[in-house]
């Protein structure tokens, strides 16, 4: 892949939310220094720049902005503190002494009294309010001796490392309760796909030592990270770094390339997308809403449970473009199915398909209403088709991998062949393409393709 994850542990909303403090600060100054001007003056600006640059590298440095940093009270006053004093030093020195700007003192005072509250408030802000109500906690498994872990488990409480953990699997038959574990490690595979896991936790120690090698295969296999703490196993083309909590070594191995960085800018073109989509479409899906219940009775919007990242249920709109008892229906047409190996039904003439139907799913327009799922966060705008229940039912383990993302309303097999295609391997072989390649602009690429695939109608096989 080739791909490394240097922001992986890195709190990039503190980051933001640091900017906008530092930005808002300039702001309030202005108005209590009553200067009616710095609005429209550059030099007042570029001095709230210059100074929120320097603080966030100094933060930087003082490894405030990762995840796995401990959170003491006295410790992050004294950090934040230090950094917004080095920020004041070199900026006051520029101006005054270096520039000799001519900033209103008044101004300059208050905005490095207000600038300090923000900021220091903002500290207690992230770790208290967003990270908890923000953060994509991923499903956390936890293998190893229970009570081994419980000095980690503190540590993560202590850092602001986003972790829904889910419950402990056991390596020894002999330790095994259910009321201190969900399940042996031997069940591994079928607790990732009950309970939607993102990663995996492993510790062992040498009184314990197990062959580790085929559970970290599985998980590669599957699209599920795995960290372990701390043994060295070779786990082919996955891509690996290290990181800490508290004085535990972490060691991570991942096929999925998105870090915490990639992840949130996907999120915030995911959220301004779906939003923009729902406004410009609204007369389009208001038309198709009327033209649906106008043909035929039944609910103008189907409703299908569907399979998102790592085994996640949710469910997934779209315009109803069948008759109402389409999915009885299909039991009889199972036979006609034009893809290989089962895992997915496509059939060109579909008998169960309405007039209004057949029209929509040319242009496209049946898949208007997941716009709606993609501004929930079920979905993305591009990732990999969402599959149905009974179809992951007949996966094999190389296939969850391409579930490894959030789904898309398109993707890398919509503009290449799209329903044209028939051989299942071929489509996640194009899903894992794009895992392994992500990134913004192949992101933009593949809606440019899309937009111009519905207007030429092409691949609606």
């Amino acid at each position: 892949m080739g791909k490394f994850n240097r922001g992986a542990s890195t709190n990039l909303v503190y980051i933001i939310s640091d900017c906008f403090f530092g930005i808002f600060s300039f702001f309030v100054a202005g108005f209590f220094s009553a200067i009616g001007d710095i609005f429209f003056t550059r030099d007042y600006f570029l001095v709230c720049v210059a100074f929120l640059i320097v603080f966030i590298l100094a933060n930087k440095e003082s490894r405030l902005y990762n995840v796995t940093t401990f959170f003491y009270v006295d410790r992050m006053i004294k950090r934040v503190t230090k950094s917004f004093f080095i920020s004041m030093s070199i900026t006051s020195t520029l101006l005054f002494y270096v520039g000799r700007a001519r900033i209103n003192q008044r101004f300059y005072i208050t905005y490095l009294v207000v600038s300090y509250i923000f900021l220091m408030g903002n500290t207690f802000f992230v770790r208290y309010f967003l990270m908890k109500h923000f953060a994509d906690a991923p499903r956390t498994l936890i293998i190893g001796n229970r009570e081994r872990f419980q000095k980690f488990e503190r540590f993560v409480k202590k850092s602001n490392l986003a972790m829904e953990i889910v419950g402990y699997v056991c390596i020894s038959e002999e330790d095994y309760n259910e009321e201190d574990y969900v399940g042996r490690i031997s069940e591994l595979e079928e607790l990732i796909h009950e309970s939607g896991i993102d990663q995996v936790y492993i510790m062992q120690r040498r009184s314990n030592q197990i062959d580790i090698q085929p559970y970290l295969n599985m998980c590669m296999e599957m699209g599920v990270t795995v960290r372990i703490i701390m043994n060295s196993f070779q786990a082919g083309a996955a891509q690996t770094y290290v990181s800490s909590v508290g004085t535990y070594p972490i060691l991570t191995y991942h096929m999925v390339s998105l870090n915490v960085t990639e992840r949130f800018v996907k999120r915030c073109i995911d959220i301004l997308g779906s939003i923009l989509g729902i406004i410009i479409f609204s007369p389009i899906m208001i038309l198709t809403a009327l033209a649906i219940k106008i043909e035929s009775k039944g609910p103008v919007i189907f409703k299908q449970e569907r399979v998102g990242q790592n085994g996640r249920r949710f469910f997934m709109y779209k315009f109803r473009s069948m008759c109402v008892d389409a999915e009885k229906k299909k039991a009889e047409l199972v036979e006609q199915n034009q893809m290989e190996g089962q895992f997915m039904f496509k059939m060109q003439d579909d008998p169960r398909i309405t007039t209004i139907g057949r029209f929509i799913r040319k242009a496209s327009i049946d898949e208007l209403p997941q716009f709606f799922n993609v501004l929930k966060g079920d979905m993305s705008l591009v990732g990999t088709r969402p599959p149905t229940l009974d179809e992951v039912e007949l996966y094999e383990r190389g296939h969850w991998r391409r579930m490894s993302i959030k789904p898309g309303i398109t993707g890398m097999w919509q503009v290449n062949g799209r329903s044209c295609i028939t051989d299942f391997d071929e489509i996640v072989e194009l899903d894992t393409q794009y895992i392994d390649r992500w990134n913004v602009l192949l992101d933009f690429q593949i809606l440019l393709k899309t937009v111009l695939q519905v207007f030429r109608k092409k691949g609606a096989c």
